[in-house]
């Protein structure tokens, strides 16, 4: 059965963005972002789509956006429900296990009380933003540590990796 999975990382005071963007630069964290989505759909609200600039390569892009018309090299969704419908169509075609959301915020609390798995990437710092990840509830997932990155010239911040899956 193909799983929703989220795929995040997050400080530890839960900031996940700053002014549309990423809030620090993990090269770690972005090498394990292409390898848990590489090949499988993503699902992203239209402005994480718009902080990237361009559809995600070797993955079918699904944006959710309220704005008609369509965006040149993604299937746009006027709705999470929808988006959802289109990604497990999009993961039947490539065999694919999960379809991944991505962000931002308000699609990430959309799609968490559905989703199975969640790919987190814990920021060792506190750091300055305007977009929080909604909370974990930590009696509804059960926790694996997947490794770690350290602090170097490609990593601005140490940072933890795990997976959760739901219980």
């Amino acid at each position: 059965m193909t799983r929703i999975a989220l795929v995040a990382a997050v400080a530890r005071n839960g900031v996940i963005g700053r002014d549309g963007a990423l809030a620090w630069k993990i090269s770690d964290d972005l090498k394990r972002f292409r390898e848990i989505t590489l090949g499988k759909p993503v699902i992203m609200g239209r402005k994480t789509f718009e902080s990237i600039g361009r559809p995600l390569p070797e993955r079918i892009n699904i944006v959710v956006t309220r704005r008609p018309g369509p965006i040149d090299g993604v299937l746009v969704a006027p709705s999470i429900e929808e988006a959802l419908r289109l990604g497990f169509e999009a993961a039947a075609h490539l065999a694919a296990d999960e379809v991944c959301i991505i962000g931002g915020a308000e699609i990430y609390a959309l799609a968490m009380p559905v989703a199975s798995r969640i790919y987190l990437t814990e920021v060792e710092a506190e750091v300055e933003g305007d977009t929080v990840f909604p909370a974990i509830d930590p009696l509804q997932w059960s926790r694996r540590p997947l490794g770690r990155a350290g602090r170097s010239s490609r990593n601005e911040h140490s940072a933890a990796f795990f997976v959760l899956d739901r219980r």
